[in-house]
């Protein structure tokens, strides 16, 4: 199983999705959120199938598409976890930390 915690920032919504895969393909999804946009996104991703999800265009990903129809931030970074969780648990990818890091300077 793989575990991805996100702190979306200045919101103050934290996520924790977590996602396991038995044919390395498709993917269930637990996906828990103080968002209710994200809370709606995750009604349709409990089952995904990880290669529409993490390959081809953003646009044609339906990660993104529901992203789209749900979430109002277009900053959220809920999304891109979805799809590093995903790359990981089908081991389409190591499961590796990502950090976006924003300073005024």
């Amino acid at each position: 199983m793989i575990k991805t915690e996100i702190c979306a920032g200045i919101c103050g919504f934290n996520t924790t999705i977590r996602g396991t895969s038995e044919d390395g393909q498709n993917a269930v999804l637990e996906i828990q959120s103080d968002c209710p946009d994200i809370r709606a996104m995750a009604e349709s991703l409990k089952e995904t199938d990880a290669y529409a999800a993490c390959f081809g265009p953003m646009t044609e990903s339906p990660v993104y598409k529901l992203a789209s129809e749900h979430c109002s931030h277009a900053a959220c970074p809920v999304p891109s976890g979805i799809i590093k969780t995903l790359e990981a648990a089908c081991n389409l990818a190591l499961p590796a930390d990502v950090t976006i890091k924003i300073t005024k300077e």
